[in-house]
C-alpha cells in the first residue's frame, strides 16, 4: 500500500491535501483499487491532523459521524495507527519535495 496526496486549490480554509491509500498488489480483491475520502487538515496552531472517510447521522437533534475505516476488533487505537501512518507518509513526502 502507499498513500498519494491530492492538492485541492479550492478546498476550505484549513485544508491541506486529500490522501487516498492505494492498494497495489498485483492479485486479490483490492488490487488496482483505492481508498478515497482521507483529509489533511492545520488547527489554528499550525498543526496536521488526519481525518477518516465519515458519513454524517443526527442523533437527538446532534450531528455526529460514523468513521467508515474501522478496527475489526473494536479497537479505536488501530484508527489512530492509520492516521498516524498516512501523517507519518505526508511528512515524508513534504521532506522530500
Amino acid at each position: 500500500m502507499r498513500v498519494v496526496f491530492v492538492e485541492k486549490s479550492n478546498g476550505p480554509q484549513r485544508l491541506v491535501c486529500e490522501a487516498e491509500v492505494v492498494f497495489e498488489a498485483e492479485a486479490g480483491p483490492l488490487a488496482g483499487m483505492k481508498l478515497v475520502g482521507f483529509s489533511l487538515w492545520r488547527t489554528s496552531e499550525g498543526d496536521v491532523f488526519v481525518s477518516l472517510p465519515a458519513r454524517p447521522f443526527n442523533a437527538g437533534g446532534e450531528r455526529r459521524f460514523f468513521d467508515l475505516l474501522r478496527s475489526v476488533e473494536g479497537d479505536p487505537a488501530d484508527g489512530k495507527r492509520v492516521k498516524g501512518w498516512i501523517l507519518e507518509q505526508f511528512q515524508t513526502n513534504t521532506a522530500a519535495a
